[in-house]
């Protein structure tokens, strides 16, 4: 059988359950690794009475993906091929910076007190200055920048931005040329933005056991609407290219985002920076490659960016690092401290994500401004709102 002869939908499918099975698979011997080895948060100075689990599993996420990738690379077109090395090798740089963070975590706390003394996260950071795996937050921030700048300069770059009011801002009127390089300036900027806003988001979102895989897995969801959307209407051959690219690479990302979650509802694993920071990255990707598809994406994400400058904006109105660790602020510590459960949390943002990811696709630019307004009404506001029932 030539795979390479089969319909989109039957390569999808196959990519799809091979996904899901090898996730099964590389999450359990992960596990089971991990624990071996060590390589376990600790839970007590965070207030939580659960035992250890394994921390950093999400670098899962990359060895699933590139296990699967090496047989999507023949089927794709030259640009595709090009795309997915990117992909590729980014992918593991963010992998491997995030998971040496991860180690930091897990050997941050003094082994002579066994993390019984409940710390501030200010105390957590300064901690993190004794361990062997410390990496500054400057160093995550360049890592963050030079993705977006590699992606910008590469043929992966955002070159219009179509919001829900309606406009399209094209972005590719200015360029400087160096040697071979046509490098887009404009593209560059927002590229760059675009990588370090939904790294920082997805990452801030990481407060509650499968918040952040359970938020990331239903802006996949979305995106894959969206995309099969494109694919289905628009026949033009750049447009056809770069939705097969995305859907493949969908069909094997999905599967192993919602293992993920269902191993970090409970919570049995932690998927740590490492599994965090490949999502982000890989939404981050997708969502230039599926047609400069910034905004819908943005709105499904719409919960956390809001909520991440919100937190910078009270953090600055309170004379405090606006980028340091923030256990107050953040919606899902807001929401915790009403005394709301883990699970009302987890459900609230999932629902408050599909459905305005939801109405970026089906309702027009009036019915997205309306819903984009009330999303920042619920999250700025969402603390008075619900004390109002009380």
């Amino acid at each position: 059988m030539n795979f390479a002869s089969l319909s989109l939908f039957t390569q999808f499918s196959l990519f799809f359950i091979s996904s899901l099975i090898s996730s099964l698979g590389i999450f359990h011997i992960g596990k089971y690794l991990f624990e071996r080895f060590g390589l376990l948060d600790n839970p007590a100075p965070y207030g939580h009475k659960r035992k250890p689990v394994p921390l950093g599993i999400g670098s899962i996420f990359y060895v699933n993906f590139l296990v699967l990738s090496l047989f999507l690379y023949p089927l794709l077109s030259e640009l595709n091929q090009h795309r997915l090395f990117i992909v590729l090798v980014l992918g593991a740089v963010v992998t491997c910076i995030s998971f040496i963070d991860d180690l930091d975590t897990i050997h941050k706390f003094d082994r002579e007190n066994k993390g019984n003394i409940k710390k501030t996260a200010e105390e957590l950071g300064n901690m993190r200055r004794n361990t062997p795996f410390f990496v500054p937050a400057k160093v995550r921030l360049m890592m963050q920048i030079g993705v977006g700048a590699i992606i910008g300069i590469t043929s992966i770059k955002i070159g219009y931005i179509s919001n829900i009011f309606g406009w399209v801002l094209y972005l590719d009127q200015y360029y400087i040329v160096l040697g071979d390089l046509q490098i887009y300036l404009i593209p560059l900027i927002f590229t760059i933005v675009w990588y370090v806003v939904v790294f920082n988001s997805v990452n801030w979102s990481d407060g509650v056991p499968g918040l952040t895989s359970g938020l990331s897995f239903v802006t996949l969801l979305v995106m894959a609407v969206l995309t099969l959307k494109l694919y289905l209407v628009d026949p033009t051959s750049p447009s056809q290219v770069n939705s097969t690219f995305v859907l493949l690479c969908l069909a094997i990302f999905i599967p192993s985002v919602f293992i993920g979650w269902l191993y970090s509802m409970k919570p049995l694993v932690l998927l740590g920076e490492s599994g965090t920071m490949f999502i982000a990255f890989m939404i981050a990707t997708l969502a230039i490659i599926a047609g400069g598809k910034i905004a819908t994406v943005a709105t499904v994400l719409g919960v956390y960016l809001i909520d991440a400058f919100y937190v910078i904006l009270m953090r600055l109105y309170n004379k405090k690092n606006p980028l340091a660790g923030d256990r107050i602020h953040h919606l899902h510590y807001r929401l915790l401290n009403m005394g709301m459960s883990e699970n009302f949390v987890r459900y609230f943002v999932y629902s408050l994500a599909f459905l305005f990811g939801m109405a970026a696709i089906f309702l027009d630019k009036v019915g997205k401004a309306i819903l984009f307004f009330v999303l920042i009404i619920i999250v700025v506001f969402i603390t008075k709102i619900l004390s109002l029932k009380k």
